[in-house]
């Protein structure tokens, strides 16, 4: 029996894919790599409602360092998905070489994404991992170049796909008709796609080069304000931002919260200046109880010692310029 080893995601496509070849014997086995822009948690449900096994690995530092400068590119927001996959199947490679997996497959299906699943991106992303000759797209598998495993008689050829484009219709019939019945809808698994969060990362990359994943991590709480070209303010909307931010709070980062007044947690990030305190303090008041208040004292933590400002709270039509988004 040949083994294969898959990229799941837990989409739809994916979980057909693995289908696909359990239905002809292969023995299948799924991975799903966790980033700070993606995490695993369909492609748990997945593998359990298939029924097969699936291999977590955190990716987190070098997937980063991709993003930041992919050889292909980005799509249409921060989306570097030819590198992307050419990287999980690079990654996926060296597992199987090591544990001993026939191929890998994915569930891409030619043409569904214009830039990065046509033929020229999908061997682009195949010649990219290293592991040309051993990849493997069940879905469209009879539209492209026959493969090694199915000549070598690993795949069966027959049993394999011929979809293609953009309809989800094909994929849908097919789950009725496998018995499949409780999938995710399409799209919407990965940050890099989403056009509010890629420009606050293109803001972060812009003015951080160095930005680590911790830093990304942060970009998913609250309200984030650029103050200058070396200071941000990010400031919770709700009890669980305050609750994400005190968590991830860095030694060299200052809290501030409205003294006397109810209100969200605010986090500067970069380094202080006066001017850039009272902006921040200013912000903070004005998302507060106070905001109509005359002056707000400003409560301000760092590790080493707490002092207090009093402003005037900013008015909600000047904080919201300085909003990135």
């Amino acid at each position: 029996m040949s083994k294969a080893l898959g990229l799941i995601s837990g989409g739809l496509d994916s979980s057909l894919a693995a289908m696909t070849l359990m239905r002809q014997g292969i023995e299948v086995t799924g991975i799903a790599f966790v980033t700070p822009f993606f995490n695993a948690d369909k492609a748990k449900i997945a593998a359990e409602t298939i029924g097969h096994p699936l291999i977590i690995e955190n990716i987190g530092n070098i997937h980063l360092d991709m993003v930041k400068m992919p050889k292909y590119g980005y799509g249409r927001n921060m989306n570097p998905c030819i590198d992307c996959h050419a990287m999980m199947f690079q990654l996926a490679g060296k597992r199987m070489l090591a544990e001993g997996f026939d191929f890998l497959f994915s569930g891409e299906v030619l043409g569904q994404r214009p830039m990065s699943q046509n033929a020229n991106a999908l061997r682009s992303v195949a010649n990219l991992s290293g592991f040309p000759e051993k990849v493997l797209r069940p879905l469209s598998a009879k539209l492209l170049p026959i493969t090694s495993m199915e000549e070598s008689g690993l795949v069966d050829r027959a049993q394999l796909l011929d979809l293609q484009g953009r309809s989800r219709r094909p994929q849908q019939a097919l789950a009725k008709e496998w018995g499949l019945h409780n999938y995710p809808g399409s799209g919407g698994g990965c940050l890099l796609t989403e056009e509010g969060f890629s420009n606050q990362l293109r803001d972060l990359f812009n003015h951080d080069p160095k930005a680590t994943v911790a830093d990304v991590e942060l970009l998913k709480v609250g309200r984030q304000f650029r103050l200058s070209a070396t200071a941000k303010l990010i400031l919770g909307r709700h009890r669980a931002d305050n609750e994400a931010l005190q968590q991830q709070l860095k030694p060299e980062q200052i809290k501030l919260r409205c003294q006397n007044f109810s209100g969200p947690l605010g986090l500067f990030c970069g380094d202080p200046t006066r001017q850039e305190l009272e902006i921040a303090a200013a912000i903070v008041a004005s998302y507060g109880k106070g905001k109509d208040e005359a002056e707000v004292d400003v409560l301000f933590i760092s590790a080493t010692e707490e002092f207090v400002r009093r402003v005037k709270p900013m008015p909600r039509e000047l904080s919201r310029q300085l909003l990135i988004r």
